[in-house]
């Protein structure tokens, strides 16, 4: 996105708990989005039309010989933060941040297959919690976030203590258990590929005082790894992942996906994906939930129309719950 404004600031070391006044550059950016969303026919639809605005403040400067920077998105109508990250770039020692909610560790990868607008599960309905299978033991909120480069490998770690809701300046009230993971990421250029991208991960989460199912620790563990290949203007890619849920009675989770992204020119993409989660159930038979969603999107300088179909059968490991969702979207970058 390009940016709308660029101010001068001298307050960013009040704001970051410093003695001394720095200058710094603030900039905004933001889009639009207008949607047209069906859902299928065991739904009521109502308005099917949408719009969410979102805005991004990025603030940087220097503060004791280190890059300092602060970043804040709001989105929904402005109805509050959505997401910040404060970060110091300490050159060849990496990057530390402490984040909420702007991505890190494992979940940076958790769904890396090719796709011309959104994934093949957004918009579909969850019988459970979450949409089954996307990795993250730490998760994004209330974690402090690590990030090196060696060798042309990203190590991008995160932990945090207790639960991962957003909280202020003071303690967070929310239930939960610590949690770490690490995403290592890269291309082929150590092993003379051209166009390949690829990483891994793995984490765990405490699954509190529980008792364990046999044989297993009372930790979640998660686990991905993916490989994407470029080619002129197709890429193809492949992931699996695993969730190996530590508490008794909880189910696992094994994942396969694929996904086909084809550039027909500069401005126009189409794209195919299947996934398939198969759930461990502790107690009763396995269910596995089959996706597949198509998506096409057409760029035109900051403009773009996308459009996606996804589909589900036996949703979250729920047998019999099927669900189907199409939606357009124009947004407007500024």
């Amino acid at each position: 996105m390009n940016n709308l404004k660029k101010v001068g600031l001298t307050a960013l070391a009040g704001s970051l708990a410093v003695s001394a006044a720095n200058a710094a550059e603030m900039s905004v950016s933001g889009a639009t989005l207008l949607t047209y969303t069906s859902e299928d026919t065991t739904e009521t639809t109502g308005n099917p039309f949408g719009m969410k605005t979102n805005l991004a403040f990025t603030a940087s400067g220097d503060v004791n010989g280190y890059t300092v920077s602060y970043f804040q998105a709001s989105k929904d109508q402005f109805a509050g933060m959505s997401s910040a990250r404060l970060s110091v770039d300490m050159g060849d020692m990496g990057t530390l941040a402490f984040d909420q909610g702007s991505g890190s560790g494992l979940a940076t990868i958790d769904d890396k297959t090719p796709t011309a607008a959104e994934e093949i599960w957004d918009g579909l309905d969850t019988p459970g919690s979450s949409v089954g299978g996307l990795v993250g033991a730490a998760g994004n909120s209330g974690v402090f976030n690590y990030i090196q480069t060696i060798g042309g490998v990203t190590f991008n770690g995160a932990a945090r203590k207790g639960s991962g809701a957003k909280n202020s300046d003071g303690s967070s009230s929310g239930a939960g258990q610590s949690a770490w993971d690490f995403a290592l990421t890269g291309n082929g250029d150590a092993l003379g590929v051209d166009g390949l991208s690829w990483g891994t991960g793995y984490g765990l989460a405490e699954a509190g005082e529980q008792a364990n199912k046999a044989g297993v620790s009372d930790n979640d563990e998660h686990w991905t790894a993916f490989a994407n290949y470029s080619v002129g203007p197709a890429t193809f890619g492949y992931q699996i992942s695993g969730i190996q849920a530590g508490s008794n009675g909880a189910s696992g989770q094994n994942v396969n996906a694929f996904g086909i992204a084809f550039n027909i020119n500069e401005n126009l993409s189409v794209s195919y994906g299947e996934r398939e989660v198969e759930y461990d159930k502790a107690s009763a038979t396995n269910v596995t939930e089959d996706g597949e969603g198509i998506a096409i999107a057409y760029t035109m300088g900051s403009m773009k129309i996308a459009g996606n179909r996804n589909e589900v059968k036996d949703n979250n490991g729920t047998a019999g719950s099927n669900d189907q969702m199409t939606e357009i979207a124009l947004s407007f970058a500024f």
